[in-house]
C-alpha cells in the first residue's frame, strides 16, 4: 500500500489530521501477538489506553480506506460512549462515502449514537429506513430490521 494508497495526499493529510499513526512491522512482539496480526497490512484503530475499535485488514484503496478510518474514529468514540463526537465522524462517512463498504455501518450507528444522545427510538427507525432504501442487501439492514417496527 506504500506505493499506491499510503502515498496518496488525501491520505496523508486524512492521517496526519486525525490519527497518531504507529508503523510496526507485521511479526514485531509484542504487539503482533497482542493485536493477534496474522496478515499484512493490517490497521488496528486503538484507543489512548490502547483498546482497539476497529480493523482494517487487506489492500484498499484511497477513498476505501479513508472512509474505514473515519468509521473506527467514530467507533473511538461512540464505544466511549462521546456521542456527538462519533457523530461527527460518522456523518461525515456517510455523506462524503456514500458509496463506501463502510457507509452502512455508519448508518447503523448514526441511529444508535442519536438514540442513547436522547432516548427517542426515532433515530432508530430512520436508520433502518435509509438503510432499506439505499443499502437493502447490508449485513447491517438486516441488523437493523426489528427497528422497523419502532
Amino acid at each position: 500500500m506504500d506505493a499506491v494508497t499510503y502515498s496518496q495526499q488525501s491520505v496523508v493529510l486524512f492521517i496526519e489530521h486525525n490519527l497518531i499513526p504507529l508503523r510496526v512491522a507485521f511479526d514485531a512482539q509484542p504487539l503482533a501477538s497482542d493485536f493477534a496480526v496474522t496478515w499484512t497490512p493490517t490497521m488496528v484503530i486503538v484507543d489512548s489506553q490502547g483498546k482497539e475499535h476497529h480493523r482494517i485488514v487487506g489492500f484498499f484503496d484511497a477513498e476505501a480506506l479513508i472512509s474505514s478510518l473515519l468509521l473506527g474514529l467514530g467507533k473511538v468514540e461512540y464505544d466511549s460512549n462521546k456521542f456527538n463526537e462519533a457523530l461527527g465522524y460518522l456523518e461525515k462517512l456517510v455523506t462524503e462515502f456514500s458509496e463506501s463498504d463502510s457507509a452502512p455501518e455508519g448508518i447503523f450507528l448514526i441511529g444508535v449514537s442519536r438514540y442513547k444522545n436522547t432516548s427517542n427510538p426515532l433515530p432508530l427507525k430512520e436508520a433502518y429506513e435509509q438503510l432499506q432504501k439505499r443499502y437493502p442487501a447490508s449485513t447491517w439492514t438486516k441488523r437493523a430490521y426489528p427497528y422497523r417496527l419502532l
